[in-house]
C-alpha cells in the first residue's frame, strides 16, 4: 500500500513553471478546465494556486478577487475559485480532493477577509460536481449559460 503523500497548497512560483508547464489534460477535460501555462500572465486580483504532493505541483487553480466574482455573489467578501486542474498523470490519486479540503482553511490564513468561496462547474462535469460537493460546497440553485451549456454556482461558506 502506497504511504499518503503530503499536500499542501501554496501561492506560484516560478521554481513551479517547469513543471505546470508540462501539465496535461484530456479533451474532455479540456472543455472544462485549462491549463496552469495559460496563465503565464494574470489579471489584477487573480492569484495562481499550486497544488504539491512532496513539494511537487500535482495541481493548480486560480482563486479571483476582482469584479469577476460580482457574476456569481453578492458577498463583496467573497472570492471565485476557477481553472482548476490536475495533471492526468496525477489523476485519481486523491490530489484534487485533498487540495480542496484544504482551500478553506488556505483562504481564511491568505484572504483573511473573505468569508465565501464560489465557483462555476458545467452542469455536465458530473466529476467534478461531486467532487465540490464532497469537500463543502453547495449548490446555491443559481444557473448560469456559460461557453459550453448550462453552468451551476456552487459555494462554500468560511467559518
Amino acid at each position: 500500500m502506497e504511504k499518503l503523500k503530503r499536500v499542501e497548497l501554496k501561492h506560484f512560483s516560478n521554481k513551479y513553471m517547469k513543471e505546470l508547464s508540462s501539465f496535461v489534460l484530456t479533451e474532455e477535460q479540456k472543455q472544462f478546465s485549462a491549463l496552469p501555462s495559460n496563465f503565464e500572465e494574470i489579471n489584477e486580483g487573480q492569484h495562481r494556486i499550486v497544488i504539491l504532493s512532496d513539494d511537487t505541483p500535482v495541481g493548480f487553480f486560480l482563486l479571483n478577487l476582482n469584479e469577476r466574482v460580482k457574476k456569481y455573489s453578492n458577498n463583496p467578501n467573497a472570492l471565485l475559485l476557477t481553472a482548476l486542474s490536475i495533471n492526468h498523470t496525477e489523476q485519481g490519486k486523491g490530489y484534487a480532493k485533498q487540495g480542496m479540503t484544504l482551500l478553506a482553511e488556505f483562504v481564511k490564513t491568505e484572504f483573511p477577509n473573505c468569508d465565501e468561496i464560489v465557483l462555476v462547474v458545467d452542469k455536465d462535469n458530473i466529476p467534478a460536481q461531486k467532487l465540490y460537493e464532497k469537500v463543502g460546497f453547495e449548490d446555491t440553485n443559481e444557473r448560469l449559460i456559460g461557453r459550453i451549456g448550462e453552468e451551476i454556482i456552487m459555494r462554500q461558506l468560511i467559518k
